[in-house]
């Protein structure tokens, strides 16, 4: 990590819905949450509560420095809408192969 760059992981109660057009693409209960200076928390899904029979994957990879290679999967109408790192780096493992969505809205704690 550098300097004033910090990343925590942990594992999340909160009641987590992502929809797209009206329809649920994910609904969770045991997200797990990842805290990163500067950036929003954000929910990474277990791929059980993901519609992935929904998603396409995407040509679009990313690299992270603190996090490792993101791989991304696509709507017909939403192109990269959630990525995922299938082979993260160890300070984030607990994120592996759990999907992340840009919005997705907290329903409360269970």
């Amino acid at each position: 990590m550098t300097a004033g760059h910090r990343i925590t992981v942990e594992q999340g109660t909160e009641h987590v819905r992502v929809t797209h057009g009206g329809q649920v693409l994910a609904e969770s209960r045991r997200p797990v949450l990842l805290f990163e200076t500067g950036l929003p928390v954000r929910y990474y899904l277990p791929p059980e509560d993901v519609r992935t029979d929904l998603l396409t994957p995407s040509d679009k990879r990313t690299h992270c420095p603190f996090k490792g290679d993101a791989s991304y999967w696509s709507l017909p109408e939403a192109p990269d809408l959630v990525w995922s790192y299938l082979d993260p780096k160890p300070e984030v493992a607990a994120v592996k192969g759990h999907y992340c969505f840009y919005d997705t809205e907290v329903l409360g704690t269970s």
